[in-house]
């Protein structure tokens, strides 16, 4: 059973009821939260986890929401949002040690401002390190992973320090979607910092240039299958602009679904599964979402992720 009263005898983040989701995730969808917490530090991170691991209550931890779509109906029981308590960056030499909310740009500015090179690639990607280390984020030929060392997670109750090597990272997925990520160290080089500015600058250029940045979004809502491209077999299908409601395949991106304002979860939904039945009839290519699907029904899951 869960009760506030045993929380707040040691918990010092900000607690809210009946919550908008909404307002923490990037496509401006999402009902209530049951339960709503914002956690001060590392320190109320780990109790909270602890806590609510020995009462067996299920939770959800969102950063800045940028991949996830949450449910119209939005989700029974405890939310926890780590970025605003837990997004600190500091360095050790050539070892950066990053907190799970800390956002991906702010994290590769850092880098850059130090002269360390190698997650330049991570410009522009609208998450946290948390969110981006559980899905092995990456762009333009690169992953979070190829510099992480090491992950500290909350497991079962426990704090951990996983080896890069037991995180079991592959494309867009990792080991380690049952923990909760509380921080990640990276090993870095030195570089030329002139050219690493330089080529976040492009990279941000060529993402402005590529992706419909003026509705919100989730970002990629398929994983790209092997040899192909999702947003090429979706465009090659004739569904770019096509909407449901107020969303829309976007017309510049077949890999996006945007909110092009007042868009319900389940508009986003009808246009996924509408792509993939027509990549499947057309291409015989079952697209695989990456974005996670939060407080939805038990079918719907499964029809999406099996």
């Amino acid at each position: 059973m869960f009760v506030i009263e045993d929380i707040q005898q040691y918990y010092r983040g900000r607690i809210a009821l009946n919550e908008p989701l909404s307002k923490y995730t990037s496509y401006r969808i999402g009902g209530p939260a049951d339960f709503y917490f914002e956690p001060a530090d590392k320190d109320d991170v780990i109790a909270l986890v602890q806590h609510l691991h020995e009462k067996s209550i299920r939770f959800f931890v969102i950063g800045n929401g940028s991949n996830l779509l949450v449910s119209d109906n939005g989700v029974r029981g405890v939310v926890l949002n780590l970025e605003r308590g837990l997004n600190q960056i500091r360095t050790d030499g050539e070892i950066v040690y990053a907190e799970a909310g800390a956002r991906l740009t702010k994290f590769v500015d850092f880098c850059i401002q130090l002269g360390l090179q190698g997650v330049e690639m991570l410009a522009g990607i609208p998450g946290t390190v948390g969110g981006g280390v559980i899905m092995n984020a990456g762009a333009y030929g690169g992953e979070i992973s190829d510099f992480l060392t090491e992950v500290e997670v909350i497991r079962e109750g426990k704090v951990l320090n996983i080896k890069k090597e037991a995180a079991q990272f592959a494309y867009r997925r990792s080991g380690l979607v049952r923990d909760v990520v509380v921080s990640a160290s990276f090993n870095l080089q030195q570089g030329d910092k002139a050219e690493m500015m330089k080529r976040r600058r492009e990279l941000l250029i060529k993402r402005n240039e590529s992706q419909p940045l003026n509705f919100p979004n989730s970002g990629s809502i398929f994983k790209n299958p092997v040899g192909n491209y999702a947003a090429k077999l979706i465009e090659q299908s004739g569904l770019k602009g096509t909407m449901q409601g107020h969303a829309q395949i976007s017309e510049k991106h077949g890999n996006f679904i945007v909110n092009t304002g007042g868009a319900f979860a389940q508009d986003v939904i009808g246009l996924m599964r509408l792509a993939r039945k027509t990549v499947l009839e057309k291409f015989g290519i079952t697209l695989e979402p990456e974005v996670k699907l939060i407080g939805f029904t038990e079918d719907i899951v499964k029809e999406f992720c099996n």
